[in-house]
């Protein structure tokens, strides 16, 4: 039986369930696995669906063909009319699904939020305004977005389906693999969690989960390993035993020695591109060893800072982009590289720079002049602590103490180009949680799970995730024998 499809321009197609199937699988252009006919005829239902707010929740480990349905997906909604916007959580989680759907992809922030300048001269974010009709949204590594308390009191989750269907009969397609880690603060991915989500909030929602790992994936060690962790995941082994990693048979996996490890740094970083290579690290302090080697002893940069240096931002900002039409926010997770330096300075006890950014996972974006804070770049926690944070709030504060309203004291210190610098971090080596959503040719792994006779939960997840951030090669660092299997 045939049914109406809304197209983005108001124009209605008729089609069957089995007629969308027929198309997708025409798109998808081999044969699918069991598990992905199944999503593509679930897909062709959610499509077609006059249910309120449907959502469909797309499951699948590394290997499964999550790319491959998606690639397919959008292949066929022009043909049917509907208009479709793809997003991720991070700037480079956005690159990756642009990549593989050949389509232009943003950030969920860039997307949702927009800074608002109100009559009294302030700036807030606010989220936008769903113009769109009839579209499906589409988000990538839906593992990573989190409650977490935002703009206006909100978390991201929130105010993702809050803008989603604010528009007129749009659909939301969440992705993401649930062995990858969760978000901060989370034991679980709430945006992957189906009964979750429809206790929370007002949705007709579904959800499947592909499990197979296609037999060429097996073929790659990267697959092979990350796999054989997973099942000690799902099959709770790891409080008894410890992940071994096969390397016999696989180019793309390998233990690294100490005497060869800066020989292959000096290859990684020398001529380093955008996406070549980085450290996976347990801990803000092993990742800022490493980014002091890498930077002294590989780059040879003697400054604090220098052009060409690599950064992440690691907080929310959107006092530097005022006024800017392409790039109008940003985000924590954003890589940047600094493109010049303008001026040093020590103010309110803290240590800032005037430099000129671009956003290495924005191309196209004009490069940004901001101030950055120092202090962050070598700090052992994420971001400034609360007590930093406070310190520079009293500080600047006194500047102000001749406004007596403090409503009215705080609004002209958010202001401030001090109180707005932008937190940033070496993004040479980071932290697991910060390369998530990414994808580097080359992936060095550093332990600390020496001293472990088992591994918890949180350990095997942080394990999976940092394997499968790489494309081509994957290097176990200071992990010793125990963890492989080397008798094959």
């Amino acid at each position: 039986m045939a049914s109406a499809i809304l197209s983005d321009e108001n124009s209605i197609i008729m089609l069957s369930r089995s007629e969308l199937y027929g198309k997708m699988t025409q798109s998808f252009g081999f044969e699918p696995t069991e598990g992905q006919a199944i999503v593509m005829y679930h897909l062709s239902a959610f499509l077609l669906s006059q249910k309120e707010n449907p959502t469909y929740i797309l499951r699948g480990y590394a290997g499964t063909g999550k790319t491959s349905l998606v690639r397919a997906l959008v292949k066929t909604l022009p043909s049917i009319g509907t208009k479709y916007v793809l997003m991720a959580p991070t700037g480079r989680a956005a690159k990756v699904l642009s990549n593989y759907t050949g389509q232009p992809a943003s950030t969920i922030h860039r997307r949702i939020y927009q800074a608002m300048t109100f009559p009294d001269g302030s700036i807030r974010i606010a989220r936008a305004e769903n113009k769109f009709k009839n579209a499906l949204f589409i988000v990538d590594e839906a593992s990573m977005i989190g409650e977490q308390k935002e703009f206006g009191g909100s978390s991201l989750l929130d105010d993702l389906l809050g803008y989603v269907f604010s528009g007129e009969n749009c659909r939301l397609l969440l992705i993401g693999d649930t062995a990858q880690l969760p978000p901060v603060g989370n034991s679980e991915s709430p945006a992957l969690d189906c009964e979750y989500l429809k206790s929370q909030f007002p949705i007709t929602a579904a959800t499947y989960e592909l499990t197979e790992v296609k037999r060429q994936a097996l073929e790659s060690g990267i697959l092979y390993n990350a796999t054989d962790i997973r099942q000690l995941l799902s099959q709770n082994l790891y409080e008894y035993q410890l992940p071994i990693f096969h390397l016999a048979g696989f180019n793309d996996i390998q233990k690294i020695e100490p005497e060869t490890f800066e020989e292959l740094l000096h290859r990684a970083f020398a001529n380093t591109s955008d996406n070549e290579a980085v450290i996976i690290c347990k801990s803000n302090k092993r990742a800022n060893m490493f980014n002091q080697a890498i930077r002294g002893r590989i780059l040879n940069i003697e400054g604090e800072i220098a052009t060409s240096d690599k950064l992440m931002v690691v907080k929310n900002n959107y006092y530097w982009t005022e006024g800017h039409t392409s790039i109008n926010f940003i985000a924590n997770g954003d890589m940047a590289e600094i493109r010049k330096i303008k001026h040093y300075e020590e103010m309110y006890g803290f240590r800032f720079a005037d430099v000129e950014l671009s956003f290495t996972d924005y191309p196209e974006a004009p490069n940004v002049e901001v101030k950055i804070l120092l202090d962050t770049l070598n700090s052992n926690s994420p971001s400034l602590t609360e007590e930093e944070s406070q310190r520079l709030f009293t500080a600047i504060e006194e500047d102000y103490m001749d406004i007596p309203n403090r409503r009215e004291r705080y609004k002209e210190m958010k202001k401030n180009p001090w109180f707005n610098a932008l937190q940033v971090k070496f993004a040479y080596a980071l932290t697991c949680h910060k390369t998530q959503g990414g994808q580097w040719n080359s992936v060095y792994i550093d332990s600390s799970f020496n001293q472990k006779e088992t591994l918890e939960l949180e350990d095997l997840r942080w394990l999976y995730t940092a394997i499968t951030r790489a494309q081509d090669k994957v290097y176990f660092v200071n992990f010793k024998d125990e963890f492989f299997d080397l008798e094959e």
